[in-house]
Order: C-alpha cells, then structure tokens, then sequence
C-alpha cells in the first residue's frame, strides 16, 4: 500500500503545537478590511485552536494518527 500524502492546502494552512493541538489562523483578515472595526482586526490578528468538531478531519489531511 502507498504512503499517505498530506493534503498541501492543509499543510499551509495548520500547525502542530508542542502539546499536540493543532493551530490555525483566522479567516477574514485578507481584503475589505475598511467596514470591519479596529477591535474586530485585532482579534482576527492572533491565531486560535481546531475546533474538537473538525479535528479528525484536519487530521486524516495532515496524516496525524
């Protein structure tokens, strides 16, 4: 049987942490950034956990056991 690939648009987007939990980064943050307020960029800036809901599928792309 082949070796598993890891997804490539998944790997740019997600990291390991050293405790094992998997980061990512916000979404929105890209363009039409003028109606959106201050405070509402600046907690889109820091990047934040996988949810436990989608946290065997960002696996199963990653090929984390």
């Amino acid at each position: 049987m082949p070796k598993m690939k890891t997804n490539s648009g998944a790997k740019k987007r997600f990291s390991l942490t050293g405790s094992g939990k998997i980061k990512r980064n916000h979404a929105y943050k890209r363009h039409i950034l003028t109606k959106k307020t201050t405070k509402a960029k600046r907690n889109l800036t820091y990047s934040g956990l996988v949810d436990r809901a989608d946290l065997s599928n960002v696996k199963f792309l990653l090929c984390i056991k």
